[in-house]
This record gives structure tokens, C-alpha cells and sequence, in this order.
């Protein structure tokens, strides 16, 4: 996900996409411990993701 998209998103949405993709990333690892990845690469993409949301609500937070 680009930032750009990121900033397109509303206050809700943006709670809804951190959560979702907390989900989605404790399930990739939870499979990868099983039986590993294809691409383990995903979790680090994940992650990733995961910090530019919280970077744009902490910005937003941050200007109100």
C-alpha cells in the first residue's frame, strides 16, 4: 500500500486497515512457524504497511 493510498483513507478506515492488517500479519507468521513461505519477504512487507498506517495516524494526531 502507498503512502498515497494511505492518505486517501478517513480516521475510520485507517483504524480498520491498521487492524485488519494486524490480523492478516499475525496469521502469516502463525503459517510461516508452521510451514514456511513461499516468500517470507510478505511479513516484512506487512509490517511495513503496518508502520506507514501508524505513521499517518500519529500525523494526523499530531495537526489536530
Amino acid at each position: 500500500m502507498k503512502i498515497a493510498e494511505v492518505r486517501e483513507l478517513s480516521d475510520k478506515d485507517l483504524r480498520e486497515r491498521i487492524d485488519a492488517e494486524r490480523i492478516a500479519l499475525d496469521q502469516l507468521v502463525l503459517n510461516h512457524s508452521v510451514t514456511p513461505l513461499d516468500s517470507p519477504a510478505d511479513i516484512k512487507k506487512k509490517r511495513r504497511t503496518i508502520a506507514r498506517l501508524l505513521t499517518e495516524m500519529r500525523q494526523r494526531e499530531l495537526k489536530k
